[in-house]
């Protein structure tokens, strides 16, 4: 959404452990190329629907697992920050693994991030673990603004028929996040088959054909943006 508002977007898979960006991006065939700057290889980002994306994920086989203990993972994370070759960006979404881990720590220690957004899902026990990262990031220590909280899987629309709403996870979870935390509730993202084979098949150009899905990410768009602009205030 960033993109087709014509900003520039980076997107960094910073799941080390469980890389889902190239499955999302069709993109699990293929490898980055490594250029030469000033003697120091660089990683040249794949772009796909007009975003730069840069995973883990292309350089490992799918199947294999990462046995990576923290200091590892922290140090892999940051090759692939540093050594990317984003150019010049309005922005670069980090999407982390659930947590508050070595990751997290990292990212909040040795970069300096403009705010997080806060993804949770409706039901009790995900708004258990969700608010444990919230206060991560609100730590006296850490203080990185929580722009907002998006609810994805708010509720199930049939494709077929889509004046029908059926909450299969629950209801109300980031209405109580928002209450609780006085952060805005920017995006209700609801869940239908074809959001489940477009992610699934890579083709994310087909999300927004669905206007429930599209209206929601505007909301997620038009959220971060505003929000953003009164914390530089």
């Amino acid at each position: 959404m960033l993109s087709l508002e014509g900003f520039s977007t980076g997107l960094l898979d910073a799941d080390i452990y469980g890389p889902s960006i190239p499955t999302l991006f069709n993109l699990n065939n293929e490898r980055p190329l490594l250029v030469e700057e000033t003697g120091k290889n660089k990683i040249v980002p794949l772009v796909r629907f007009g975003v730069k994306v840069m995973s883990i994920g292309f350089f490992i086989d799918p199947k294999q697992a990462m046995l990576w203990r923290g200091p590892l993972a922290s140090n892999g994370l940051k090759q692939l920050i540093n050594d990317t070759d984003w150019g010049e960006l309005d922005y670069l979404i980090i999407d982390t693994p659930p947590g508050t881990g070595d990751i997290h720590l990292t990212l909040t220690q040795e970069y300096e991030i403009s705010g997080a957004v806060i993804v949770t899902t409706p039901q009790t026990i995900a708004l258990d673990d969700v608010q444990k990262a919230i206060g991560m990031f609100q730590n006296l220590h850490v203080s990185i603004p929580v722009l907002g909280i998006v609810e994805n899987m708010a509720w199930f629309t049939p494709s077929k028929h889509p004046d029908e709403k059926y909450f299969l996870f629950g209801q109300g979870g980031g209405e109580y996040l928002s209450k609780t935390f006085n952060i805005p509730l920017i995006a209700q993202i609801p869940l239908n088959e074809s959001i489940c084979s477009s992610c699934d098949e890579g083709k994310l150009n087909g999300l927004f054909k669905d206007s429930e899905v599209k209206s929601a990410f505007n909301d997620l768009l038009t959220g971060i943006i505003n929000v953003k602009e009164e914390f530089a205030k």
